[in-house]
């Protein structure tokens, strides 16, 4: 027989699907990988570590999207935004499973500090969804465009010849435009200024860490 599950049931699967993000293995994306035709180059050593490390960066910003997106479709009011914050997260998934290969590729590794950043961002996404579905998807929009910026500087940072790292990364920026203009048209509101810098802030916090461990 099927049940409806309660809000504690959907709690435990959620952390449950965290810690299978955060300790198993990558991820099956549902599309082919964008870089998955171009030959990698060979990188000098100091290239090498640049694109790692933004890559690394990128593959956490993964992990906290899914776990905001989670976070706000535990606590949606709509069915329909239900179902927009889990398609979103459908396509991170995708995000998540190219950064996670392409890290692997460049002989680095993930941040050991994805645990916190997914626990985090979970907290902040049901908080996010609790505050009412308009806030909610605004929050998706702001989110996605600082994601925007954030990645645009990673374009301007990334080595000219590793054309992988840049497919991947470009490929993310156009998904997570598009993102934004979703929620902007199904509802989201224009967040107040002083929260856009708290999230500029708490992005920097994990860009910042990621980037080293």
């Amino acid at each position: 027989m099927n049940r409806r599950l309660s809000a504690f049931d959907q709690v435990i699967g959620g952390l449950d699907q965290g810690l299978r993000l955060v300790f198993g293995p990558a991820p099956v994306a549902d599309r082919s990988n964008p870089a998955a035709h171009l030959a990698d180059a060979a990188l000098d050593s100091s290239a090498r570590d640049v694109s790692a490390r933004l890559m690394r960066v990128n593959h956490s910003g993964e992990i906290c999207a899914q776990a905001l997106y989670q976070g706000q479709a535990l606590t949606a009011r709509n069915e329909r935004v239900r179902a927009k914050l889990e398609r979103a997260a459908q396509e991170e998934n995708d995000h998540l499973a190219w950064t996670a290969q392409r890290v692997n590729e460049l002989g680095s590794r993930t941040s050991y500090l994805n645990p916190i950043w997914y626990a985090g961002s979970f907290a902040i996404g049901a908080v996010a969804g609790l505050t009412g579905d308009r806030w909610s998807l605004g929050f998706l929009a702001e989110t996605e465009r600082q994601v925007v910026k954030h990645l645009e500087g990673h374009l301007s940072r990334l080595p000219a010849e590793d054309s992988k790292s840049r497919a991947i990364v470009a490929q993310m920026r156009e998904d997570e435009g598009r993102h934004a203009t979703t929620a902007v048209e199904a509802g989201g509101i224009n967040l107040p200024m002083p929260v856009k810098k708290i999230m500029r802030l708490a992005a920097r916090l994990m860009t910042t860490s990621s980037h080293w461990l």
